[in-house]
């Protein structure tokens, strides 16, 4: 599995950070399942990871966590600044290769793996060909020439159309030697290009990072992806970038020799289901359309996503939260949360200090749908209780077959075996009803409102009567929860 944790050994450790108590049960005993969640904290700083891996991601039960690009970058204060390669330093705004190799160090530690966003397809995008600029570790480059790195010949130039950037994707010889935004296109299919990028990735697996986010890998051939990544020890995760777009030739299915890939539908799918759609339809997402599961990495939204309009984001609250309540409850691909910042500018950068470094994130005391945020404040979507809550869900009930289902218009309900049972509830007003379960009979904590702490429940408890029905009631556009780990203590 993409995460690797060491659950025999931290597992003891983890509930004791959490004060999770066991209780005593007539259910079965059960063990703890893989931990498969991801989450992409984007434009924290290494400290911070280190710190939120301890903090929440570790107890929680997420099994890795992806960084933002760590390589040398061209200077400014958007975003996209972290996409734009000057060199192969790992020396960056987010912090130094020592801080990278210390938060890889704890993250491991608190039971989480550290994935990290590779950029190999692309260097910068700077204006003038002839510029010579400084990047953030003081290299100094040209748009098609890094010195000790690479070298005009290394280059596309494409010649396919007027600037050269990409005009048509329908293209699929535009879309992987034209360039993306101006950005300086490498030749990915010669083999010192390919040699010098199987340096890179070695390196970032040199300093304990398990798995790798080939970013663009849409804009290279699946034969290039897969000879640069060919060489790294079999046990790191390779997840690709590879944005499935209408009628156009390139799709993700072309990729899944080389790893998993994002399946952009999966998100894009929720937003109508849980905008005035029907839920029923559920059912059937990833079925029809969409990879195999077992090659899919699904997600509500990215960093891109979030700024295009594609997906649900933050800023729709409760629903969004929602969102990430299903991306939870099914083992339909490799799940990802995404935790990043509040923005009104869509190239805004996250906050930095005065020499143009990103300021450790911190998350505030309460965070979640209701809470409101300002300009540049962590959203911390990986801490929401409904969204901490259901990664433990995920966890317990995996390999689990989904059962029991029930559905209406705007309610769903489903089990996962005896492990787990889920209702959402995206309607305006609250539902009541009455369910069947697999379950065993019981008193269990709704880790929909939040994981157990202190052995206690976040929120309400639900029974599970001798005949295995459950009846509640779930608020507005909210869920319940429950699993046979979150038994509320006797």
């Amino acid at each position: 599995m993409p995460a690797r944790r060491r659950v025999a050994v931290a597992a003891v450790a983890l509930a004791a950070l959490l004060g999770v108590a066991s209780c005593t049960s007539d259910a079965p005993e059960r063990e703890d399942g893989p931990h498969v969640v991801g989450v992409q904290m984007f434009q924290w700083t290494w400290d911070a990871i280190a710190e939120e891996c301890e903090r929440t991601l570790g107890p929680a039960g997420y099994g890795w966590v992806m960084t933002s690009p760590p390589q040398e970058h061209v200077l400014g204060e958007e975003w996209w600044t972290a996409y734009q390669p000057v060199s192969y330093l790992v020396e960056s705004r987010l912090g130094t290769r020592e801080q990278f190799a210390t938060m890889v160090q704890r993250c491991e530690e608190a039971g989480v793996a550290v994935y990290a966003d590779a950029v190999v397809n692309h260097m910068t995008g700077i204006g003038d060909d002839e510029q010579v600029a400084t990047g953030w570790a003081g290299s100094s480059y040209r748009h098609y020439e890094y010195p000790g790195i690479w070298t005009e010949d290394d280059f596309h130039r494409c010649g396919l159309t007027p600037d050269g950037d990409i005009a048509d994707y329908r293209n699929s010889l535009q879309v992987r030697e034209c360039e993306l935004v101006n950005l300086a296109d490498l030749r990915t299919e010669e083999p010192r290009v390919r040699e010098r990028l199987r340096a890179y990735l070695a390196d970032l697996v040199s300093l304990g990072v398990t798995g790798l986010r080939i970013d663009a890998a849409k804009h290279m051939p699946p034969e290039d992806v897969a000879a640069i990544v060919a060489d790294l020890p079999d046990d790191v995760a390779i997840l690709q970038e590879v944005i499935r777009g209408a009628g156009e030739p390139i799709a993700p299915e072309h990729y899944v020799d080389a790893g998993l890939v994002y399946e952009f539908a999966w998100g894009e799918n929720l937003v109508g289901m849980l905008q005035g759609g029907s839920l029923r339809v559920f059912a059937d997402l990833g079925t029809v359309a969409m990879l195999d599961g077992e090659h899919a990495v699904t997600f509500v939204d990215n960093h891109d996503t979030e700024r295009n309009g594609r997906t649900l984001t933050a800023e729709d609250g409760a629903t969004y939260a929602l969102a990430n309540v299903l991306l939870l409850a099914t083992d339909y691909g490799t799940p990802v949360v995404y935790s990043g910042y509040a923005f009104s500018d869509r190239d805004a950068g996250p906050p930095q200090d005065a020499d143009g470094a990103v300021i450790d994130a911190t998350c505030p005391a309460e965070v979640g749908p209701a809470v409101g945020r300002s300009e540049g404040e962590w959203v911390c979507t990986h801490a929401w209780p409904a969204v901490a809550g259901m990664v433990g869900f995920h966890d317990a009930t995996h390999g689990e077959p989904v059962t029991d289902w029930w559905d209406d218009t705007r309610q769903i309900a489903f089990g996962r075996g005896d492990a787990g049972f889920v209702v959402v509830n995206k309607a305006e007003e609250p539902y009541e009803g009455t369910w069947s379960t697999s379950l065993a009979p019981g008193t269990y904590c709704d880790v929909a409102a939040g994981p157990m702490v202190d052995g206690a429940c976040a929120g309400e408890t639900v029974e599970v009567a001798d005949d295995g029905t459950v009846t509640a009631t779930v608020a507005p556009v909210s869920a319940l929860a429950i699993h046979a780990l979150a038994l509320a203590r006797p």
